[in-house]
């Protein structure tokens, strides 16, 4: 008798889960799932949510993360495409840890363990949030790392030192538009073709913005327009870029550079091959910090003809070009 009410209690626990599943189905096929530090949601923790998510799902499976800190590293495996993570508020919705180098301890590739989220599922989205990595300006720790394509961060603020933002993904193509970036060294950095759109990049120190490592076969590196370039007073010195492998391509297009952007504008990071193989470049720029004339002679202004090409549809163009748009 003991065990037969036991079984029974495990179908009912069983068909409760199922049903509080169902009920996450919004609008059809697609799945909404609410995170709630308070327990008014279906989880607490974020990573709780993407481990309820389903694998290569055929619609988008949205995360709402209600206001909070979330003290926790983000995993989104590759099996869990199509994942949206949506803040209530950028400012409030806050997901944080203090990973670094030195913390993480597993050699010389350390800094990639560090990330606060990292997104390893094509077809991601996340909107209205912080992310942060807060181990302070203690070497490499990665704010967000996206490893995937197909990718679109908008209206997020991306905090951290060196290294904030990591950019990566076999042939991977991303958008982030209107978001806040900051950081010291090398802090957007990688092989994705990225392009940023209407967003305000802020160095907290004098160091390196972009550290691209884009494959030689590639057309784009990381692509920035009508973004703001800002720093910290203290900041005088700050280069657009230098070339984590000698093929970075890495151009600004309208953009605003501050005073803090040193002439010179780049550095071949003790690579003189770089010098023949990367392609910095810039476009109708303006600011203290636009010294054309002064800027390195292996780097680039482009004319209108040349800019033409810089499209956000001919940059990220795809068979689901349109994901990014919506």
């Amino acid at each position: 008798m003991v065990q037969l009410k036991k079984i029974i209690l495990f179908f009912i626990v069983a068909f409760s889960f199922v049903a509080k599943s169902q009920n996450n189905y919004k609008g059809g096929p697609n799945i909404l799932i609410t995170v709630a530090q308070d327990g008014s949601g279906d989880f607490t923790k974020i990573q709780d949510a993407i481990y309820a998510s389903p694998a290569f799902p055929y619609e988008k499976v949205t995360i709402l993360i209600k206001n909070g800190i979330y003290n926790e590293k983000v995993r989104i495996p590759e099996w869990n495409t199509k994942i949206v993570l949506k803040g209530e508020s950028k400012e409030k919705t806050i997901i944080t840890f203090d990973d670094n180098f030195s913390k993480i301890n597993l050699g010389r590739n350390s800094t990639f363990y560090t990330s606060t989220v990292l997104v390893e599922g094509d077809d991601f989205s996340a909107s209205n949030l912080t992310i942060t990595n807060t181990s302070g300006d203690n070497g490499q720790g990665i704010a967000l790392s996206v490893v995937a394509n197909r990718a679109k961060v908008s209206n997020c603020n991306l905090l951290g030192n060196q290294d904030t933002l990591y950019l990566s993904g076999k042939e991977a193509k991303q958008y982030f538009v209107n978001c806040y970036i900051e950081g010291t060294t090398d802090f957007i950095f990688g092989s994705a073709t990225t392009f940023f759109e209407n967003c305000e990049i802020h160095s907290i120190k004098n160091s390196y913005i972009t550290a691209a490592s884009t494959p030689e076969e590639t057309p784009f590196g990381f692509v920035f327009k009508n973004c703001k370039l800002t720093a910290e007073a203290s900041a005088d010195a700050v280069f657009l870029g230098r070339p984590w492998r000698i093929y970075a391509k890495t151009v600004f297009l309208n953009c605003e550079l501050g005073k803090q952007i040193r002439p010179e504008g780049w550095e071949n990071w003790s690579k003189p091959e770089a010098e023949k193989k990367a392609f910095y470049a810039e476009y109708n720029c303006t600011g203290e910090g636009f010294q054309p004339t002064k800027r390195v002679s292996w780097s680039h202004q482009l004319n209108k003809k040349q800019v033409e090409k810089y499209t956000l549809e001919n940059i990220l163009k795809d068979d689901l070009l349109d994901w990014y748009l919506k």
